[in-house]
């Protein structure tokens, strides 16, 4: 197996190359930090799956996720992440992740996953299934920023960060002007007033991590 390990921390990158290589003794595995080197990757080697954190220093994780499938649609990919399932899984699962999981995690559920992974199927944690089995069945109300798009979330875990609007526009290659048009969807979306409420709504919601 040829697996690709994306995270911008060096060694949680170490970590999880050094827990695989144990139980997939005969496995060639690569690093990459951002985005850029995952997208640089992919085009020059033939990976059997890619292990993907959301949160990279150079663009969104989820976005990586749909140009990955665009130029690997055959490609699976874990997502591996610090933020909740509920925010974050079914928004992975529809830009083409095979499946996705927590960093608290336990490594026999990651090794789990891969296995599955790379028999063609998709993973689905025991916690996730059940929120997904209360949505479905009426049991639990949607929250307002399931409605955002992917763009707009990121926008808001940003303003919750404390970024600016100039520094938001830097970090995702924006103009000022575009993020105050994002700022705008999510007042109105959310039914909110203030960059105060948005980050109150944000931190309320484990948005920030």
């Amino acid at each position: 197996m040829k697996l690709l390990i994306v995270d911008d921390h060096p060694v949680i990158r170490h970590g999880l190359r050094q827990l695989i290589e144990e139980d997939f003794k005969a496995s060639m595995i690569g690093e990459a930090g951002t985005a850029r080197e995952l997208l640089d990757s992919i085009q020059s080697e033939d990976w059997d799956l890619v292990i993907l954190d959301v949160n990279l220093p150079d663009r969104n994780g989820l976005e990586a996720l749909k140009e990955v499938k665009r130029l690997r649609p055959e490609l699976p990919i874990i997502v591996l992440s610090l933020y909740p399932e509920e925010q974050y899984a079914m928004r992975a699962f529809k830009a083409g992740a095979s499946a996705y999981l927590t960093k608290d995690r336990t490594l026999n559920e990651l090794l789990s996953a891969i296995r599955k992974v790379r028999a063609g199927g998709r993973y689905v944690s025991t916690t996730l299934a059940e929120h997904l089995a209360q949505e479905l069945a009426g049991g639990r109300p949607t929250p307002s920023h399931h409605l955002l798009s992917d763009r707009e979330l990121e926008v808001l875990r940003l303003l919750a960060k404390g970024k600016t609007v100039s520094q938001i526009g830097d970090h995702l290659a924006l103009s000022v002007k575009t993020v105050s048009t994002y700022r705008a969807r999510l007042l109105e979306k959310l039914r909110l007033h203030t960059t105060a409420e948005l980050i109150r709504y944000a931190l309320d919601h484990n948005l920030a991590a």
